[in-house]
């Protein structure tokens, strides 16, 4: 007797599949969690550099756990997304829900554990979790509230990489921090209804291209004008870094506009090469121009 049930994965695929559900790609947001490192001069310390490095695994294990979170809460959904169907291990049947709850266990362990090795971090990693989970269940059906909470993620993960140090943030590079996030959110919305329409998300049914292409404008002088503020009156010797953050803004909505890209701000990043160089570039300058900076 024939059927058209399609073949249980394998044992590879469902490990590949498992990966795919941490998203470990989006991992590069993490790398904000590295930004008190530099901003400090404290990277010429060898223990400063593993205690911001672990902060950074538990967040990329934190980030790991909530897009299980997502993912199981919006299985249905996916499997009805002509492009979420094929792409999430759980909505393409790659990954069950009972490994995937496994797998959402083993990561909670992991990140209690690190309790015992970064306190201070796991508290903010804490706040993180609650944040994004209330965002998976509410906040993102609410229109404004949803790219404020994917930017408080952005903040929190500054917050953290300062608590591993010890060290305080300026102010200045919080607010930075949250006008950068919401430039990447706002775009991100843009390139949604412009590539999905409001099926992707409901609540896009309650924005417009031309809304979020002003909360990007909004975001983006923001960000360029809080970040210079914090380098004059903070790091002087980082004013060299101002012309690559102001080109890295006008390459990226480049990337948007021109080459379609930006809903996924990860693969924009990874995709286009005088972006990725332009923040290469950033960092390198930031570390020459802190370099013998103390904390």
């Amino acid at each position: 007797m024939r059927t058209d049930a399609a073949p249980a994965p394998s044992t590879a695929e469902r490990l590949r599949g498992l990966v795919r559900l941490m998203r470990p790609r989006q991992w590069v947001k993490n790398g904000f969690v590295l930004a008190p490192l530099v901003f400090t001069g404290s990277f010429l310390n060898r223990d400063a550099v593993a205690h911001a490095l672990m902060a950074m695994l538990l967040f990329c294990l934190a980030s790991s756990a909530t897009y299980i979170v997502n993912d199981l809460r919006d299985i249905e959904h996916d499997r009805k997304h002509p492009r979420k169907s094929r792409t999430r291990p759980l909505a393409a049947g790659v990954v069950t829900v009972p490994q995937a709850l496994a797998l959402l266990g083993l990561l909670y362990v992991l990140l209690v554990a690190g309790w015992w090795l970064a306190p201070e971090v796991v508290q903010v990693i804490a706040v993180y979790l609650l944040l994004n989970l209330a965002y998976t269940y509410y906040l993102k059906h609410q229109p404004v509230l949803d790219i404020f909470t994917i930017a408080i993620g952005f903040v929190l993960r500054v917050w953290g990489g300062a608590q591993a140090l010890h060290v305080p943030v300026s102010s200045w590079m919080f607010v930075t921090t949250l006008c950068l996030a919401l430039y990447l959110a706002a775009l991100k919305r843009r390139q949604e209804l412009q590539q999905s329409g409001t099926e992707s998300r409901a609540v896009l049914e309650k924005y417009s291209v031309p809304l979020v292409d002003r909360y990007a404008e909004i975001a983006a002088t923001g960000a360029l004008l809080f970040y210079s503020m914090f380098v004059m009156s903070v790091r002087p010797q980082l004013v060299v870094s101002i012309p690559l953050v102001l080109f890295g803004l006008f390459r990226y909505w480049y990337v948007v506009d021109v080459l379609d890209g930006g809903e996924s701000p990860t693969d924009a990043l990874l995709a286009d090469w005088p972006l990725l160089a332009t923040v290469l570039a950033w960092v390198a300058v930031c570390v020459w121009a802190m370099t013998g900076v103390k904390g």
